[in-house]
Formats: C-alpha cells, sequence, structure tokens
C-alpha cells in the first residue's frame, strides 16, 4: 500500500513561490522541467531542486523521456491540504461570527 505524503511535506512544498508558480503552470498541463524554469529566471539545476521537493511532497509526478523530464501535476496532496485548512476555515468563521455579535450587542447597548 502507497501512503499519501504527511502533509507537512505539501505545506512545506507550497512555501516557496517558485514552487507555488510551477504548480500553477502544471494545472494547465503536463511542462518539462526546462518549461518550469523559463519563466522564473533560474538555472535548470534550481529547478530541478524545486522539482524534487514537489515531487517528494507527491504534488508532481515526473515521467523521464530520454534527457526529457516531462511534469504533470498530482492533485490528491493538494486536495488533502484543502480538506485540513477546510476545518480550520470553518473554526474562524464561527469565532469571527460570535465577535462580530457581541461587537453588534456592545453597540446596541451603546446606543439606547
Amino acid at each position: 500500500m502507497v501512503e499519501d505524503p504527511p502533509i507537512d511535506a505539501v505545506f512545506h512544498a507550497l512555501s516557496h513561490q517558485s514552487r507555488r508558480d510551477m504548480v500553477a503552470r502544471l494545472s494547465e498541463g503536463e511542462l518539462t522541467v526546462g518549461e518550469l524554469a523559463e519563466p522564473l529566471a533560474m538555472s535548470l539545476a534550481a529547478a530541478s531542486k524545486h522539482v524534487k521537493v514537489l515531487e517528494n511532497a507527491g504534488l508532481l509526478r515526473r515521467t523521464i523521456s530520454g534527457r526529457q523530464h516531462l511534469c504533470r501535476l498530482e492533485p490528491q496532496p493538494l486536495a488533502t491540504a484543502h480538506q485540513w485548512l477546510s476545518f480550520y476555515e470553518t473554526f474562524w468563521s464561527d469565532r469571527l461570527d460570535a465577535l462580530d455579535a457581541l461587537f453588534r450587542r456592545n453597540d446596541s447597548r451603546r446606543t439606547t
């Protein structure tokens, strides 16, 4: 059985702007490592290191054909991260709603 990478690896991979840019571009389709590096003004070696971090987090799958490394997005780790974050979105929305209600009660007491 293959286990999903830990969510820590996903958040670590997404913590760097260049890797987030790569993920966004991969959402549009497969790209080579060179194509991922090109708009980011980085060397192929630097792009390969970023790709490896994304690959270790399970966010992309790389296939090698000769000298060409083709990358494609793997959405499941993003879905897992989204699910984890959604819990806290609900948690904080509830807390902020309660705070808003408290402020409204205090405002109405001042005006009466």
